[in-house]
This record gives C-alpha cells, structure tokens and sequence, in this order.
C-alpha cells in the first residue's frame, strides 16, 4: 500500500493540491511505463508487416475470410512481430546505445530493464505462438514461430553482427507473415503465396539499404557491417539496383497465378517508379553528388502498401 508522507501545513490549508499533484504525476509515470513498453515492440513495423498479411490471406480466401480469422491472426501476427522486435532490442542493447539513431530506446534509455524487456518479448512469443495453435493450424503457428526464432537466434544475435549479407538473410523473417497467413487460411502454401513471398523479400534490400546509407555512420560507430559501411559505392548501387528490378519481375510473376489485370497493371505501374527510383538514387551516388536515401526509404513502404491493396482489391473483385 502507497502512503501519503504527512505535509507540513501551517496555514491549515488542504492538502488537496498536493494529492492532486501526486496522483497527475503517478499517471504520467504509468503512460510512460507503458509507451516505454509499447516502443520496445516498434510499432511502425508491426504495421508494415500487417499490410502484407490481410491482402495475402484475402488471396487465399478468393475473397474475404471470416472476421474472426482475420482478427485472430492480426492480433498473433502482431505479439509475434513485437515478441520479435522485443527480443532484437533485448539482444541488441549494447549497440543501440552507441547508435543516435537508436540511443533513445527504452533499454539504452534505461526507462525498462533488461530483465523486464527479455521477460516481456518471451511472454509475447509465447502468447502469440499459443494463440495461432488454438485458433488456426499447426502450420501457420509453426511459421510464427519460425519467424521469431529465427529473427532473433540467427539474424539478430549473429548474422547481423557477422556479415555484410544480414540484410539479404534476414529478409526471410520479414516476407514471413506474407506465408503464415495466407498458411492460417488454406493450412498449406500456394505458388502465389510463394510468389507474394518473394516480392517482399527481394523489396526488402532497396528498402533497407536505403535506411543504411543514411546511418552508415551509426551503423560504422556500433561496428554492424551492414554493406553501406563496408561495401563500395559500386557494390551498394549494384545492389539495390539489381534487388529493385528482382521486386518488380517477382510482383509480375505473381500476375499469372490467378490475378487480374487490377493487380497485374498497378504491380507494372507502381514497380516501374519504384526501379526508377532505384536507378535515380545510385545514378547520384555513382557521380558523387548528395543523395537522399529516405526518398527511396519512404517510398518502398507506399509502393508495398498500394502494391498488396491492389491483391486485396483483386481477391474482392
């Protein structure tokens, strides 16, 4: 029990200011709690995972599934994402502190402990895994957890740290919700899952190496040799480049599996300026004049959105 220490109150006024006070202060200290908590799971990311889920599971639907089953996988899809993100800042904490861009997270921070963090994402994980067991199939609950494990065991705590090629294997986790999914409504996986799955893998390089020239700095500081750091220009150009035209052929190849021209032309217009973007980025970068990577950041995660509402246009019409 919280006990009130007595007030010197010569005045005989009422205290009730000074409660008043304490009970405004103890709620900030919760919502901070809280969002502190909130910021540990990185919900922008969530969102951007979740985009390519609903569309992929309408696909497998031809349609709209029933609303539980949507619910329940958004709900599992998003422990599972923020399980994951937990854990990476869990594992993580000793170079996001070195990172400007990443120093004000809750663990370098010091407003949530170590201990706290590990205890939250492992409750999460375990949660979401849980809830895809009982609610959907043995599939879609194995690849949840196959993404986790895998986000954090081996991209996190190794291959982030280890190798230059953290992006190009790490993409795997982050094309999975595509295939746990669309797994939750038909319990097995299609060509077109495959095919939607390679779209966001191979998306998954131009839009990060973007990020990475723009931290290149940070990720140098911390020591992740992420390919910006430790690449030539030629190479990172070649890169992006060469993944952006492999998102925009994969999204094409995904037209003759059942897809209507909705989604065949909004994949060829969409992907078309998202290669140009591509070549306009590493064009600069070649000639030696200042790039702006978050252009093509920013306008990755538009081209993935208004790629996967056109698949669920698609499924609908």
């Amino acid at each position: 029990m919280i006990t009130e220490r007595p007030v010197s109150n010569p005045a005989g006024k009422s205290p009730v200011g000074s409660v008043t006070e304490a009970s405004a202060t103890g709620r900030r200290d919760v919502r901070g709690v809280v969002a502190a908590y909130v910021a540990l799971t990185k919900p922008r990311i969530v969102e951007l995972l979740l985009v390519t889920t609903v569309p992929a599971m309408m696909l497998a639907d031809g349609g709209m599934p029933s609303l539980w089953l949507v619910a329940v996988v958004l709900i599992g899809g998003s422990l599972a994402a923020g399980a994951a993100s937990v854990l990476n800042c869990y594992i993580d904490r000793d170079i996001d502190q070195l990172m400007r861009r990443t120093k004000r997270r809750p663990l370098p921070a010091h407003t949530v402990s170590p201990r706290n963090a590990l205890v939250f994402g492992l409750v999460l994980a375990v949660v979401s895994v849980a809830l895809m067991a009982a609610t959907t199939n043995w599939l879609a609950a194995g690849l949840t957890l196959a993404a986790i494990a895998y986000y954090d065991l081996v991209y996190t705590l190794w291959l982030k740290r280890t190798t230059a090629a953290n992006t190009f294997w790490g993409g795997v986790c982050g094309a999975a919700p595509v295939l746990i999914g669309w797994a939750a409504v038909t319990g097995s996986l299609s060509p077109a899952a495959w095919g939607l799955f390679a779209v966001v893998f191979f998306w998954q390089m131009p839009h990060f190496y973007a990020l990475a020239i723009k931290y290149k700095d940070d990720y140098a500081r911390a020591g992740i040799p992420m390919l910006p750091v430790v690449a030539s220009v030629r190479r990172v150009n070649l890169e992006i480049i060469a993944f952006s035209w492999l998102t925009l052929l994969s999204s094409l190849a995904v037209w003759p599996l059942g897809m209507s021209p909705i989604y065949g032309v909004t994949a060829l217009v969409v992907g078309g300026i998202f290669v140009v973007e591509a070549h306009k980025l590493c064009r600069r970068a070649a000639r030696g004049e200042a790039v702006k990577p978050m252009r093509l950041f920013h306008w990755s995660t538009t081209y993935l959105t208004i790629l996967f509402a056109a698949v669920a246009l698609d499924a609908l019409i």
